[in-house]
């Protein structure tokens, strides 16, 4: 508390018209609120009426500059000791911060993952307070929001939202609009590892035997098992991709929820060398005429660059459309409603389209095939997430393959 003033030349009355202006043993101090802190301030000025009322104006100019987040600690107060530790923070709203760090980011993003990120900006930024100003926000915050997130959320969609939020703090502490530290408390949940859960050869015969109405579903799900392409690569196939003679397809490409085309997974294109069974599953689409003549689409390879290309669907949902509002090429969204209804006629447990990947991919290594190999066949970068992601099916071998090493290996002893 300041030092009571004597009354003799009525200061102490003066005083009291201005709040957050006091005594400090012969000098005045101001006193006010900034990013939730009091903050006190001795001017070095004799206390007068003067300096009282000079005083008053100085603590109004700055209550005013925190409240349109203009406030610089370093201008008000350039003798303060404490102006060196925020000298580097400006004030701005969130909204306005988001505003502008939108087109920033979006360059380095291709229309399809812009619209998630900024789903997931805009949620964050409700949550916290869009007109909070960025230096009041505290680890605290960010670890309520963590807890909001994820009261009706999965944690792999929490973790998707954290982590563009802590991209967006990460800039924010960079151009000094908010504290350091805030992009740490964006802390992800731990996920449980989910083991793939690949169909049997059982389920598969259903599959194709009582799941699929028309030649044209059996082939796609038949290639679909037999190349583990994902869901969108499958569905972004052209008849211009598959080489009969030689036995496989060019993988170039892959398809979006909302339709529009892109490069697949990692970003680059890659072949497929075919099994039989999907060797004549390619040329019974070949065969078949769904009515889609060849047609030139946008293949977006960033935000910058794009390619055309002239292309004729290999599966379409044209072939066994009831309306004219079916697309000419098979979605994500419009493949997991005829991949549930494929199920439900096969009468198996319901899983999701990429579980035929998974299925690709378990055969294999239980066939003993070449890791290297495989991971190639399915686009992964390396086959470390391979060993990852099929450990399982890789353990439930290592007694049989212990075995078939030691019978090459004495052979050669």
């Amino acid at each position: 508390m300041g030092r009571a003033v004597t009354p003799r030349s009525g200061l102490e009355a003066e005083l009291a018209k201005y709040p957050g202006v006091e005594a400090h043993g012969n000098s005045l101090r101001i006193v006010f609120m900034w990013r939730k802190q009091r903050h006190r301030e001795t001017l070095g000025l004799p206390i007068t009426k003067a300096n009282i009322k000079h005083a008053a104006q100085l603590r109004a100019a700055a209550l005013h500059a925190i409240k349109i987040g203009t406030f610089d600690y370093a201008k008000h107060f350039p003798d303060s000791r404490q102006a060196g530790n925020y000298s580097t923070t400006r004030d701005e709203r969130l909204k306005y911060l988001l505003e502008r760090y939108k087109p920033l980011k979006a360059v380095d993003l291709t229309s399809e993952t812009e619209i998630r990120y900024n789903w997931a900006l805009d949620k964050c930024v409700e949550l916290l307070g869009e007109n909070r100003l960025g230096s009041t926000i505290l680890p605290e915050d960010i670890q309520n929001l963590r807890v909001e997130l994820i009261a009706d959320r999965v944690p792999s969609t929490v973790n998707h939202y954290l982590s563009t939020l802590s991209g967006f703090l990460t800039w924010c502490e960079s151009n000094g609009y908010c504290r350091p530290g805030l992009p740490a408390a964006c802390t992800r949940f731990e996920t449980s590892e989910r083991d793939p859960d690949p169909y049997t050869k059982d389920e598969v015969k259903q599959l194709l035997e009582m799941g699929c109405l028309h030649p044209a579903d059996r082939a796609a799900v038949t290639l679909a098992i037999y190349t583990g392409l994902r869901p969108g690569e499958l569905g972004a196939l052209a008849r211009e991709d598959v080489d009969l003679e030689r036995g496989l397809i060019e993988v170039n490409r892959a398809i979006t929820p909302s339709g529009s085309f892109k490069l697949p997974k990692t970003g680059k294109k890659r072949v497929v060398l075919l099994f039989p069974p999907a060797v004549e599953a390619c040329r019974t689409l070949m065969n078949i005429d769904h009515g889609v003549p060849a047609r030139q689409i946008t293949v977006e390879l960033n935000r910058h660059e794009s390619r055309q290309e002239t292309l004729t669907p290999l599966i379409s949902p044209r072939l066994q459309a009831t309306s004219n509002r079916a697309g000419e090429w098979f979605a994500p969204p419009s493949w997991n409603t005829k991949w549930g209804n494929i199920q439900r006629r096969a009468k198996i447990r319901p899983r999701r389209p990429y579980q035929t990947r998974h299925t690709y991919a378990c055969w294999c290594l239980t066939a003993r095939g070449n890791l290297a190999f495989i991971a190639k066949q399915m686009g992964h970068r390396d086959f470390a997430m391979l060993v990852k992601v099929y450990a399982k099916w890789m353990d439930e071998e290592s007694s049989e393959e212990l075995n078939r090493i030691w019978v090459d290996l004495k052979s050669q002893i």
